[in-house]
């Protein structure tokens, strides 16, 4: 691989999921779960009041390692487990973590294994919320709540909805996969911090008449993981984005277009103050030039479209005299490399983003090669979010500093 290609950020390895008591422990499971698919060991420590909820043997089976729940009997050969579990783990996650919890962190209370371990941890602390409406607003959960935030410590929600109780409100904990994509974002460098990114993602879709129209296979998934990766590396990011099935990412704004011209315009007006411009989107070449505004009807005879060029987007942009810095993307169904470079050069791009269509669209894996001034630099087959953290980490090596 050419050198001048960024190597991959460091992944998390193993992190301290801590379980208070509380029926969201249910929930821990699947967290759980969820970090051993990453590859990440999971070391699980329960309170007396977790086990009555989950027993530590479903934690146990899940995640392939014992289930601590005693201060005293820690596994550690020198006596040292309340010290020993927290060292060499990238975090310590309680989740979920009651209100009496709270309290003692906030307080430096440790009468067992995992507030001991919190208060003797060498590494970054996230609490994960989950009490009934009333406890979450309570003014000296609230001041314990603060306590911890100003204490560097990571509160993760909570989230709004319906409580076991009964009661609907705030203080529910977070989902696992919200929980699972916080403490991975939080593992990223943050290479762009400061900056702002205007990103397009998906299909187009051009109207023939009110239910038919001309699109494409486009999944968007590229451009969601790319929006995703580039907040996670601290960016404040805005994706434009065509019809998709897929969840903004969690801290990205997104702006929903059905067609080309929707598209352009949206960029067009969030442009301003954006350091960089991706245009992942597959948009439509072409659009009909006229729309039919009742269902045409099927008949025997050959039907005829006539369409136009669509304004191009990522041109219309790079060619302005106060651009930002602006990637393209060419999906190419042959001679990919001679197609991208001409695209990048026709266009007057820094950098674009090549590979064939017909192995990435609609697929979670992608294999790209960058094109630049200084020539081509393949990267390996990904999974599109890991590809997505790399591809950031190239953006963010080839800005040019920040102007006052």
């Amino acid at each position: 691989m050419d050198d001048s290609v960024t190597s991959a950020p460091k992944p998390l390895s193993r992190i301290v999921l801590g379980l208070t008591g509380g029926i969201a422990a249910y929930k821990a499971a699947e967290l759980t779960r969820l970090f051993v698919k990453a590859d990440i060991a999971v070391d699980v420590v329960m309170t007396p009041s977790a086990c009555r909820f989950i027993t530590p043997i479903t934690l146990q089976a899940l995640s392939g390692r014992p289930v601590l729940t005693d201060l005293w009997a820690s596994g550690a050969d020198n006596g040292m487990g309340h010290i020993d579990l927290s060292r060499g783990a990238d975090a310590i996650v309680v989740a979920p973590a009651s209100a009496d919890f709270l309290a003692k962190l906030a307080h430096g209370h440790a009468d067992d294994l995992l507030s001991t371990l919190a208060l003797a941890r060498d590494c970054a602390l996230f609490v994960a919320p989950a009490m009934n409406r009333q406890m979450w607003s309570n003014a000296a959960n609230q001041r314990n709540v603060a306590r911890l935030a100003a204490d560097g410590v990571v509160i993760l929600g909570p989230g709004s909805g319906d409580q076991a109780c009964g009661e609907t409100g705030v203080g529910r904990m977070l989902e696992p996969e919200e929980i699972f994509a916080a403490i991975v974002a939080s593992a990223q460098p943050k290479v762009l911090a400061g900056r702002r990114v205007l990103l397009t993602a998906g299909p187009t879709f051009e109207a023939i008449d009110p239910v038919r129209g001309i699109t494409n296979s486009s999944s968007g998934k590229m451009g969601y993981a790319l929006a995703q990766a580039a907040a996670e590396a601290g960016a404040t990011v805005t994706l434009v984005s065509g019809p998709t099935a897929l969840p903004a990412p969690a801290g990205v704004v997104r702006i929903d277009v059905q067609s080309a011209a929707e598209m352009a315009k949206a960029v067009d007006a969030h442009l301003a103050g954006a350091d960089v411009f991706v245009a992942v989107a597959a948009v439509a070449d072409y659009t009909p030039t006229a729309v039919s505004t009742k269902k045409i009807k099927k008949h025997d005879a050959p039907m005829t479209l006539t369409l136009e060029p669509t304004v191009d987007i990522l041109a219309s942009v790079a060619t302005r005299p106060d651009a930002p810095y602006c990637v393209g993307f060419a999906a190419e169904s042959h001679d990919v490399e001679r197609h991208a470079e001409e695209k990048r050069r026709r266009k007057k791009l820094p950098l674009i983003v090549a590979n064939r269509a017909q192995d990435a669209l609609g697929s979670d894996h992608n294999e790209v090669t960058l094109f630049d001034d200084a020539g081509a630099h393949p990267l390996p087959r990904l999974t599109k979010l890991t590809l997505a953290r790399r591809l950031v980490a190239e953006i963010a090596r080839r800005l040019p500093p920040r102007t006052r």
